[in-house]
């Protein structure tokens, strides 16, 4: 009963599948018309809900969806979504039914993989394949025109395999030095030439170089940090062309308000000392929920006003100084808006030295997700299993 907010602690977070919308459609403005949408939702959508991503961005434009593993797309598939859906990474070659039983699309970029795989595949199954090119980021993919070559040749003598498409990686796109971009640009323009037939569907930008790089569009890009409504890095944020619309927020409530005397302290290590008669109240997230102990001394929003944490933060718990006596049961805002006050997913990774993409991604399942449109709460289990 999450969906509607039937869960047995103070702290939720909330995804504004508007936001995931209205940045999808800021997209595909964007974009010439034949260029598809391939929205990626691996990582159970990084940290918003897998299925209830997938749905909103397809309905608000987007063609195809990408996850990192199968495991992903099944779950996906069980949860009412049939649109296309392509596994980024790797899949054992044993693992193929599995794959024509679900209708996905796997990546290949050994031709080992291929003739492993025809052992397991029933003559009557059909598997619709990507080509990955390695052009650059070094982590898999075909790296020569000979070893794409002997791929191709092996997907076009079995009935079996179906090459749908060839993509790659940029490993910078998101960075104002665009020579190593370049390189790579012109290196996977070059692969592609060298083919016998160009498949359906050529891919090869990510949110950055669709935003960017007009002449990397080929047929098809990936969407995957915009639609959440995260820049791809700080600085290309002036770059982007339209506004982006963070939909991931964090709450929790005030379970316990105290007044501190100067001198008494606060969570383990007693690492924080009160300078003065303070008002301390906590909520309950912490490093088990992705809170982690790094973020001591973050601010969170309290009545509107920037509160700190103070003192380590638990596993379970963490303890904010109040700006005066607020009740128990008030909302606490850890990202997100909070009367004239925002506290941006940037803002958290910039604490935690890290980039946007890991912040929702590590805010843990045991934090459940609600989830907005219109501005209120809804009910999407229905919707998702009657898709």
């Amino acid at each position: 009963m999450e969906e509607l907010g039937y869960f047995y602690r103070d702290t939720w977070a909330e995804v504004d599948l508007d936001c995931i919308a209205d940045n999808v459609i800021s997209v595909r403005k964007h974009l010439p018309k034949q260029v598809n949408i391939i929205a990626v939702v691996k990582a159970n959508a990084y940290g918003h809900g897998d299925a209830q991503v997938a749905k909103v961005a397809l309905e608000a434009g987007a063609n195809y969806l990408a996850v990192a593993f199968m495991d992903e797309a099944i779950a996906l598939r069980n949860k009412g979504i049939n649109a296309p859906i392509l596994v980024l990474g790797a899949t054992r070659p044993e693992d193929a039914p599995v794959a024509a039983k679900f209708a996905l699309t796997l990546t290949v970029f050994q031709k080992e993989w291929l003739e492993e795989a025809l052992n397991h595949i029933k003559m009557d199954e059909r598997i619709s394949l990507h080509i990955k090119v390695d052009t650059g980021m070094g982590r898999i993919g075909v790296r020569t025109p000979s070893e794409l070559s002997a791929i191709e040749q092996i997907i076009g003598k079995d009935e079996r395999f179906h090459l749908e498409g060839i993509y790659t990686h940029f490993a910078t796109a998101d960075e104002l030095d665009v020579t190593y971009f370049q390189q790579q640009l012109s290196l996977f323009e070059k692969m592609i030439s060298g083919l016998a037939e160009r498949p359906r569907l050529v891919h090869s930008s990510n949110s950055a170089a669709a935003i960017r790089f007009p002449g990397a569009y080929f047929n098809a890009v990936r969407i995957g940090i915009a639609m959440y409504g995260l820049t791809p890095s700080i600085e290309m944020e002036k770059e982007i062309p339209f506004p982006l619309k963070e939909a991931f927020s964090l709450r929790s409530r005030l379970v316990h308000v105290k007044k501190l005397e100067k001198g008494e302290k606060v969570s383990y290590g007693a690492t924080y000392e009160s300078n003065a008669e303070e008002w301390i109240g906590t909520i309950p997230i912490g490093y088990a929920d992705g809170w982690i102990r790094k973020l001591n001394g973050q601010e969170v929003l309290v009545d509107g006003k920037r509160s700190p944490i103070v003192g380590r933060i638990c596993m379970d718990q963490c303890m904010i100084r109040l700006p005066y006596y607020v009740p128990v049961g008030t909302t606490v805002t850890l990202i997100g808006a909070q009367k004239d006050q925002f506290l941006s997913v940037n803002e958290i990774a910039a604490k935690l030295e890290t980039i946007n993409y890991e912040v929702p991604c590590i805010i843990a399942n045991r934090i459940p997700r609600l989830y907005k449109r219109g501005g209120q709460i809804v009910d999407l289990k229905n919707a998702l299993l009657n898709n």
